[in-house]
């Protein structure tokens, strides 16, 4: 009986809860800690590599990337408006990864398509039960506004 009691362990669904919760606030708090650094950094710098990619705009738009990741960081670290934030944050990697270091061995890539993938995850997943989007539709088995 053993195996059947492990088996109905893992399966629970507190045990799928528990391990969104780890990745969204692993995740979340990272790509806010590199958004962090864009938003107090030379905005400028990384407006001009925005600029190479071609974007009208490009300070607006690193700026739209920066924020992107702060707070779209923070947002899925407390799983508030989990999936808005984590599209946004798919679209940003995507640009970082294909567009910004396209050309780059995969190495440069690497971190970008790893915020993109943890992003694309939490966005089909939802944020789980151990999040703010949860408590506030009122415990709805989908939490994530969307």
């Amino acid at each position: 009986m053993v195996p059947n009691k492990l088996s109905r362990w893992l399966f629970d669904p507190v045990c799928t809860d528990t391990g969104l919760l780890l990745l969204r606030v692993a995740f979340g708090t990272g790509i806010a800690y590199h958004g962090f650094g864009k938003v107090t950094g030379d905005i400028t710098k990384f407006a001009a590599g925005v600029a190479e990619l071609g974007f009208p705009l490009p300070l607006a738009f690193a700026w739209a990337a920066a924020l992107s990741e702060l707070l779209g960081g923070i947002f899925l670290a407390i799983g508030l408006l989990t999936r808005p934030a984590a599209l946004f944050i798919v679209f940003t990697m995507a640009i970082a990864a294909f567009g910004a270091h396209g050309a780059d061995p995969f190495k440069k890539k690497e971190l970008a398509l790893a915020y993109l993938f943890a992003a694309a995850a939490i966005f089909f997943t939802g944020a789980g039960r151990f999040a703010a989007d949860y408590w506030l539709r009122g415990k709805s088995k989908d939490a994530s506004p969307l």
